[in-house]
């Protein structure tokens, strides 16, 4: 996380091998730093307490710290180190992990974090209030569909140019070197996007019905089952195998909806919806489609500015999909979507 330093970071790994430690303890881990003094290390221990990595127990001389539960979250992980491992030989959490929905209860930005979107947040308000044509508005969300339509498709290996994409969306021009499913799913894209702008109101408090829905318009005419799936599903380059029946994909979509309900900040709620629904991976396929689609419905239902993800390296995306399929981890998901929501604010509506 990169939030914590040095020192914290070594804290950290100590309570990832121990689970508890009292102050002396960790200060016995700096034994020939003198700038590390007590109440260097209480303010340590502290800033993990707030994002939930450990928790205080105890009064007094009693007071020790103890791992949470939901330390998965925001463990320090070397993502150059843990992706050069190939996949069936890393450890893993090889299930859909039930108990994700009580460890996400808690805060998941920390206050610094929060701060920086809230200040993005005001700053599009801020240039969005500046624009008094409709006509201009109008072109510059559809640079954004175009962009996001681009992208996102070729995070699920579409090979359209953004070029390419800008004459299909703009003049209905196919690329004709492209298959047929290439060119649909960039059109899906237009229509589901379209249809989280136009009524952006119905995304203020989520539901089932409305991720079929959406799914239902990023894959139509693609051959792909509308509903929640009944069969098992996999996913290249992990082990990570998610439910396999329809029961428990839709309890766990449930469950999923009522955690993002609950939130008051829109910035976890759409941060969850792009993280969630592909952990879940609900449909037999079009997953990350519909998350990042809903993700931006959440942020467009909030007046915020949706994501484009222009700027987001595939590859490296995939790689934070499959660090919280694996591990529960959502430090480097985290990273991109404030490096691309930031992206938003100071590449749009300028």
């Amino acid at each position: 996380m990169k939030s914590l330093n040095a020192r914290q970071q070594k804290i950290q790994e100590y309570f990832i091998e121990h689970k508890t430690a009292k102050v002396r303890d960790i200060l016995s881990l700096f034994p020939h730093d003198v700038a590390v003094e007590r109440r260097t290390v209480i303010r340590d221990l502290e800033k993990l307490c707030s994002i939930g990595f450990i928790e205080r127990h105890g009064k007094g001389r009693g007071v020790y710290y103890k791992i949470s539960d939901s330390h998965i979250l925001f463990k320090n992980i070397d993502i150059k180190k843990y992706f050069a491992q190939p996949f069936d030989e890393r450890e893993i959490k090889q299930g859909f992990n039930f108990k994700i929905f009580e460890i996400i209860e808690q805060p998941l930005f920390l206050k610094e974090e929060e701060d920086e979107l809230n200040k993005l947040h005001e700053t599009f308000q801020k240039n969005f209030s500046r624009y008094d044509s409709q006509t201009i508005v109008n072109k510059e969300f559809e640079r954004i569909l175009i962009e996001f339509s681009w992208k996102s498709s070729q995070i699920e290996g579409n090979t359209y140019s953004l070029l390419s994409t800008e004459l299909l969306i703009k003049e209905n021009q196919p690329d004709e070197t492209k298959t047929e499913k290439e060119t649909q799913m960039i059109l899906n894209h237009k229509d589901a996007f379209n249809e989280t702008l136009q009524n952006k109101e119905r995304f203020l408090n989520l539901s089932s019905r409305d991720i079929e829905y959406i799914h239902s318009l990023l894959t139509k005419k693609l051959g792909v089952v509308r509903n929640f799936r009944s069969l098992p599903v996999g996913i290249t380059g992990t082990k990570y195998q998610p439910l396999d029946n329809l029961h428990q994909v839709t309890e766990a979509v449930g469950k999923m909806v009522d955690t993002i309900n609950r939130k008051n900040n829109f910035f976890e709620k759409s941060f969850l919806a792009l993280v969630l629904l592909s952990y879940i991976q609900a449909f037999e396929d079009g997953n990350k489609r519909t998350a990042r689609m809903i993700s931006n419905a959440i942020l467009l239902a909030h007046n915020s500015i949706p994501m484009s993800y222009r700027a987001v390296n595939e590859v490296e995306y995939k790689k934070a999909a499959i660090l919280f399929y694996e591990q529960n981890n959502l430090s480097y998901f985290k990273e991109i979507f404030m490096t691309q929501f930031a992206f938003a604010v100071k590449n749009y509506f300028r």
